[in-house]
């Protein structure tokens, strides 16, 4: 059973997005597969259950998506332009950091949002089982980033810099796509009626803020100071991955 029509507009949406970010979430650990060194067996064998658990999303929130009977929704240019930026990195440690420190680590907080807000079982159901897959890669992803900045601090500056880089390629473009800000917003208020509006644009602020809280924790567990931490998750794409 599928929500009302007007919430059930703003899921096709936020469906739409989710498959667009999973699938620069599926080609960023399939094409780091071939820069692995084959002693390395256990980290390939990761990355491929990573691609692996990223296809599953892509159709899982397609078949979402047009659960009832509609096409998708629309994309932006200038989110394709911020996950373009993710595909495009060469460094493995520096696309991962990228991707499942900064990018996925966010959507756990999305997909807990989506959780959360769920006007049905299969969303709640499909939400709830992605967010599982994506802890997996967040917590490898953390886990790399800070074993290799603590064997060499000075790599906390490569970081830094691919940030800034990533931040700098996209000050142009206008960020989070206003259908899907507009979509976040209606699902957390359940109707169009003015108060339900009210509630859901601040349950969407805060949920922009405990994006924030959560990037700050894990660039200060790699190993950056607060106040670094705090002015890089500041720099992190408006596009939320």
């Amino acid at each position: 059973m599928t929500a009302p029509p007007e919430v059930e507009g703003a899921i096709v949406q936020i469906m739409t997005y989710l498959v667009e970010n999973e699938q620069a979430a599926l080609i960023v650990p399939a094409r780091l597969l071939s820069q692995v060194h084959p002693h390395f067996r256990e980290v390939m064998q990761l990355l491929a259950s990573q691609a692996a658990d990223e296809a599953r999303h892509v159709e899982v929130f397609s078949r979402r998506g047009t659960l009832s009977g509609g096409p998708l929704g629309t994309s932006s240019a200038g989110g394709r332009a911020s996950l373009q930026t993710l595909i495009s990195e060469p460094d493995f440690t520096t696309a991962s950091f990228l991707l499942s420190v900064l990018g996925e680590g966010t959507f756990l907080d999305l997909l807990r949002f989506l959780h959360r807000h769920a006007p049905d079982q299969v969303t709640a159901d499909v939400t709830r089982l992605a967010l599982r897959d994506e802890a997996r890669h967040v917590a490898f992803g953390v886990a790399h980033t800070a074993h290799t900045a603590r064997a060499d601090p000075a790599y906390l500056g490569t970081l830094r810099q691919a940030v800034e880089r990533r931040h700098a390629a996209l000050l142009e473009t206008a960020g989070l796509n206003s259908e899907v800000f507009d979509a976040l917003v209606l699902l957390a208020a359940g109707s169009w009626a003015p108060a339900a509006i009210e509630a859901g644009w601040q349950a969407v602020q805060a949920l922009r803020q405990q994006m924030d809280e959560g990037r700050r924790r894990r660039l200060a567990y790699i190993g950056f100071p607060d106040d670094e931490a705090a002015e890089l998750s500041s720099l992190h794409t408006r596009n939320f991955m």
